[in-house]
């Protein structure tokens, strides 16, 4: 009876993947990719730009002759 077993080299069988996508499947991916580019960006600029902010409201207020500092205290007597 094992006579009959034939064995030879295992077939691959065909895999969904090998399929082409649609064009709606293609822009979801394009929409994802362009979506999680986005996210990341935005974690890395927004912090950037108030940083960059903060520098430059610091060094106007330095050209000015005074400080963030002082700036809050005057209000703070302003408001009494």
């Amino acid at each position: 009876m094992t006579g009959e077993i034939h064995e030879g080299p295992l077939e691959p069988t065909p895999t969904p993947q090998a399929q082409k996508l649609t064009w709606r499947e293609k822009r979801w991916e394009r929409r994802r990719k362009r979506r999680m580019f986005e996210e990341v960006l935005g974690w890395i600029l927004v912090p950037v730009i108030l940083i960059a902010l903060y520098w430059a409201v610091k060094a106007g207020l330095s050209a000015l002759g005074t400080s963030p500092s002082a700036v809050i205290q005057a209000l703070r007597t302003l408001r009494q």
